[in-house]
């Protein structure tokens, strides 16, 4: 049996179109999914924390608004909209929101499998 491809094409679209999933007090995501490649927003409360962890995926995290205090390798860094991050794959990493909303655009080479499960 041969395994049906499933073909991508390409995409303009706006954020304003794509679905928002609640994943937690405080988060909400959205996806654009290609084949090697996702772009998500994430939109945060102020003051949530998001635990460090790791991941065997590439990831850049473009910050659009709000302040975040990373923690990186053990590293604390406050950064802030205009800033780009860069977390090599198992690449220790977690977040605290200050006291304003946060909007961060992820982009994960490979794509999250994980964040595809329902």
């Amino acid at each position: 049996m041969i395994a049906e491809e499933i073909k991508i094409t390409a995409l303009v679209t706006d954020w304003n179109k794509v679905p928002v999933e609640k994943i937690a007090d405080g988060i909400e995501r959205q996806m654009i999914v290609g084949q090697n490649l996702m772009v998500c927003r994430f939109r945060f409360a102020p003051l949530t924390v998001t635990p460090e962890h790791t991941h065997p995926h590439e990831q850049m995290t473009l910050v659009v608004a709000g302040r975040v205090r990373f923690f990186i390798d053990g590293e604390e860094r406050i950064v802030g909209p205009g800033d780009v991050l860069h977390f090599p794959p198992e690449n220790r990493h977690g977040a605290t929101m200050l006291d304003e909303e946060v909007i961060l655009i992820d982009i994960f080479s490979p794509i999250r499998e994980d964040f595809l499960e329902k």
